[in-house]
């Protein structure tokens, strides 16, 4: 965290607002190479998956970088030594490299990468050598790429299409017939998803490979959905995975068991058998204990995960982290039978933490993230090694990830620094932690402030409020490129985590159950008084924006007050009723965020509807969402912007091509997202 630029504060500042700085904040940007601007974004990169070696030697990782010809991510395998030495790319080139996994004795690292004409396969690539080879000839995608313990083997997950006849078999066209395309008949749930568009049906499954090339063994079958991770038994007969094999399996999407598959035959054995999911299996160092993470499913909006360890032999299986009031995100053993490593959330930090068998938890690392650098969501992930050291990706207010590594009773040191060479020479907005009093029932709430590069205490600034999505996620200390450009246009940023966000505990985030959106709202508006109290925010001068559940605070802000000068409503839900019956989640949302259906209780739905509120707004808004947008589908915000244009409201719609739910998956996008609300904001200046 930076420490806030203000040391002392009077009340009685200036009011010194200049709305002009506004109108030219796009050019001014642009001049000063001094100041991040919107495209600095393709000179970004950050680390993702580091993979330490299992002599904890070197990490292998995911650098991605941006290409500003393609306007794509593009990831590559990058290795550094865990003093920080030979620091060189393994795999690089305009091909997108990932999923790295070192084999059991590091001689070998596996990965996926395209082949041309034969779309993503598995490669090996030998560490002495640098020699790769094609290990595999599928035809799509492998995921969740596990080797067997004497490395003869890879196991992966691989969708495979069902063979589809037409419900309808069309008459055959005439030769040189230019019929229209025949009908597409879907009986599945979901039949979509968000960013993967229409989906074709059949089922992910699990497969062996020799790791030395062969024809890919199929070891499970069936409708049903067999998940990733990977762990082998220790013997390299069974291959335990998290898998949905109920027979109304659209229907509890939430549901999963750990399932053991032998690897001779593909015989399956049930291992954990309840209403939630189980996944995330571990195997321990001796065999003896599985490590996994689950939870009882009650149908609440939000549960938090606990770790579970099950013994091999007996199966009787113990929670360790029923008393520890924090999801756990992910878990592995720390080189040892008796400690495991985790990854959870505190207070908007995503940590690593040392989990003894008595189920005592201690912090090792709290600055895990970095990896999501739109919007400073908790993000990152960590790899272990044979002798308990960890590899991590690591974020700062300032940076986004880096690969750090760490070992109990030690400091975590960074090993890179991607991006020093451009965030070195710019002054980013200072980041400032705060907490305030809901004024709804003086719940104590956590935000970060964003200065403008350069702040003057003796100035009147105006305020982005910018609200995160999920709900039930959390923003933290963390680098974000889209809040920084709005500092650095000369705003003042809050964001916040109010009731409902994660990494609280249970009750907080549960505090929105069947009532969301409600005292969040005030949780929001409260930060916002606590900011203008400090003396250098313009009262005429309030924004506000948020994205997804953000985007549904934010409809909801309008419906409730006209205390802001403009909003920009990202990718909502407006009627919860429409939603919940056109989103790629429907069987989540109707179960879990509601008592009841839509047509059982519509007033449940219409009373938590910001469409309800319109007759209310007066404030200029505009709805911004990607056209291809599958979570909260284009039509929740037409429904607004055309309510908004009925009733004379200064409104537009502002459609994104090619984006899905996340907008600016690609570098363009962001900086089209980011310049069209600032140009919103800047048609709406402070009032006189």
């Amino acid at each position: 965290m930076v420490s806030s630029p203000i040391a002392k504060l009077s009340g009685g500042c200036m009011r010194l607002f200049i709305i002009s700085v506004l109108l030219i904040s796009s050019i001014a940007v642009r001049a000063d190479d001094s100041v991040l601007r919107n495209t600095d974004v393709f000179e970004l990169e950050y680390a993702a998956d580091p993979q330490v070696s299992p002599d904890g030697s070197s990490v292998a990782y995911v650098r991605t970088s941006m290409d500003i010809m393609s306007d794509r991510a593009v990831p590559n395998v990058w290795q550094v030594d865990v003093d920080g030495d030979n620091h060189r790319p393994l795999l690089s080139g305009p091909r997108n490299y990932s999923s790295p996994r070192w084999s059991p004795s590091g001689d070998r690292l596996a990965y996926v990468t395209r082949v041309a004409g034969r779309g993503a396969q598995l490669h090996v690539r030998w560490m002495d050598t640098g020699q790769t080879a094609v290990i595999s000839n599928v035809r799509r995608t492998p995921g969740a790429v596990s080797w067997s313990p004497d490395g003869k083997y890879l196991a992966f997950v691989m969708f495979v299409p069902d063979e589809n006849k037409p419900l309808a078999p069309p008459p055959a066209a005439p030769k040189g017939a230019d019929w229209a395309p025949g009908a597409k008949v879907i009986e599945t749930m979901p039949y979509r998803f968000d960013g993967r568009g229409y989906l074709e049906t059949g089922h992910d499954h699990v497969f062996v490979v020799s790791a030395e090339g062969a024809t890919p063994r199929q070891l499970t079958s069936g409708n049903f959905d067999h998940r990733g991770p990977l762990t082998w038994m220790p013997d390299g007969k069974h291959i335990i995975f998290p898998a949905n094999r109920l027979e109304d399996a659209e229907h509890h999407p939430a549901e999963s068991e750990l399932w053991a598959v032998t690897v001779a035959n593909g015989e399956l054995e049930q291992l954990t058998d309840r209403k939630g999911p189980d996944r995330g299996a571990v195997i321990s160092p001796d065999g003896k204990r599985i490590a996994y993470l689950g939870f009882d499913n009650k149908q609440l909006a939000w549960q938090s995960s606990d770790v579970y360890v099950m013994d091999v032999e007996t199966r009787e299986t113990r929670n360790l982290t029923g008393g520890f009031d924090r999801a756990v995100d992910d878990v592995q053993w720390a080189g040892s039978s008796n400690r495991l490593l985790i990854r959870y959330e505190d207070r908007g930090r995503t940590h690593i933490g040392r989990l003894a068998l008595n189920g005592k938890v201690e912090s090792l690392a709290e600055d895990v993230g970095g990896t999501s650098i739109g919007r400073p969501y908790n993000s990152g992930s960590f790899s272990v090694a044979n002798n308990g050291a960890f590899a991590y990706t690591a974020g700062r207010a300032d940076r986004p990830a880096d690969v750090a590594v760490g070992r109990s009773g030690r400091t975590p040191t960074r090993l890179t620094r991607l991006n020093d060479d451009l965030l070195g020479t710019k002054t980013l907005g200072p980041v400032e932690e705060i907490t305030w009093k809901s004024s709804a029932d003086g719940l104590d709430i956590q935000g970060w402030l964003v200065y403008p590069p350069d702040f003057d205490p003796d100035t009147q600034y105006p305020l982005i409020l910018e609200i995160h999505g999920g709900p039930h996620t959390a923003y933290g200390p963390h680098f974000s490129l889209e809040v920084q450009l709005y500092a650095a246009a000369g705003y003042v940023v809050l964001y916040a985590n109010p009731r409902g966000s994660t990494s609280y505990g249970d009750e907080f985030s549960l505090e929105i159950h069947h009532a969301y959106p409600g005292e969040d709202y005030d949780d929001l508006m409260s930060g916002v008084d606590a900011v203008i109290a400090r003396g250098f925010v313009d009262e005429g001068a309030l924004y506000v924006t948020g994205g997804s559940g953000g985007g549904v605070l934010t409809a909801w802000i309008v419906g409730k007050t006209d205390r802001f000068r403009a909003a920009v409503v990202a990718k909502p839900v407006i009627n919860w009723t429409s939603f919940a019956l056109t989103a790629d989640i429907t069987h989540f949302v109707t179960r879990h965020w509601f008592p009841a259906m839509p047509w059982e209780d519509p007033l449940a739905y219409w009373e938590r509807s910001p469409l309800s509120l319109v007759g209310n707004v007066s404030t200029p808004t505009a709805l911004l969402t990607g056209e291809e947008d599958f979570r909260t589908p284009m039509p929740e915000s037409e429904q607004f912007y055309q309510a908004l244009k009925l009733r004379k409201v200064d409104t537009a719609l502002i459609r994104i091509p090619e984006a899905s739910h996340g907008i600016a998956a690609r570098p363009s996008q962001l900086i089209a997202k980011v310049d069209n609300i600032l140009a919103w904001f800047a048609r709406y200046p402070a009032a006189e």
